[in-house]
């Protein structure tokens, strides 16, 4: 039996597509209040779609600076967030050669910007005495191939904050973890790759598909949860046994 969420605050990043959108329709479903971000879906566009007296929502683009800095301002002026799901991310592959500023837009969006919201709720959590951070990272976070140099990087380096944090904030009754999906049906995976590189992968999956966005999201239920009171430090694989392979 998964917790029904009653008075927990829950912000999700990156809200409005793929695994947030699934993560944040989930929640709605819950008795937990929400905060949640997107990048070019605006206020007046995502009330249309969803109710406004259940989630708190903020247009935010995390690759600039003044936006950004304004939406971690914000924060600090909640009393407090009980789950925090750092989901925002972005990807763009190419040759070592070959990258440019995209190297530092997916390590601003993917790490920097994650680290930031953590420096924040932390503060939050610790006077609180309890939180659950849960960092959206990927199967390039332990593994590579060619071509995700930046992508690579800014997922080890996003487990990298979470094992160094969770050891932090263990003693607040803050727990934070990881979950790495593999390859995700998603806008972004189709963006990213064509559909015969997608059908390639598949065959490297033991499963034999693509997960879908609704299944990550239990095991964040899970580790959201008031089920979870020992679990912390850990980067978790949802990924059909690929990273296995």
């Amino acid at each position: 039996m998964i917790s029904n969420f009653q008075n927990k605050v829950v912000l999700i990043t990156g809200a409005t597509n793929g695994i947030g959108k699934e993560i944040l329709e989930a929640f709605l479903k819950t008795k937990a209040t929400i905060i949640a971000t997107g990048n070019s879906t605006s206020k007046k566009k995502f009330f249309e779609i969803y109710n406004k007296n259940k989630i708190d929502y903020h247009q935010a683009d995390f690759n600039n600076e003044k936006s950004s800095r304004d939406f971690i301002k914000k924060i600090q002026n909640y009393k407090k967030i009980d789950i925090c799901i750092n989901n925002a991310g972005i990807n763009k592959i190419n040759y070592i050669d070959k990258i440019s500023n995209e190297f530092d837009d997916i390590l601003n969006v993917n790490l920097k910007i994650p680290f930031q919201i953590l420096s924040g709720v932390s503060k939050l959590m610790k006077k609180n005495n309890y939180g659950k951070i849960i960092n959206i990272s990927s199967i390039w976070g332990k593994k590579s191939k060619e071509k995700r140099i930046s992508y690579t990087t800014s997922k080890y380096a996003l487990n990298g904050l979470t094992v160094s944090s969770s050891i932090e904030l263990a003693k607040y009754n803050v727990l934070v973890n990881s979950i790495s999906p593999g390859f995700v049906d998603t806008e972004l995976t189709r963006r990213v790759l064509s559909k015969k590189e997608i059908n390639q992968v598949k065959k490297q999956i033991p499963i034999g598909r693509l997960a879908k966005p609704s299944e990550i999201v239990p095991l964040i239920f899970f580790l959201s949860s008031e089920l979870n009171t020992y679990i912390t430090g850990q980067i978790i694989y949802v990924d059909g046994g690929f990273i296995n392979v």
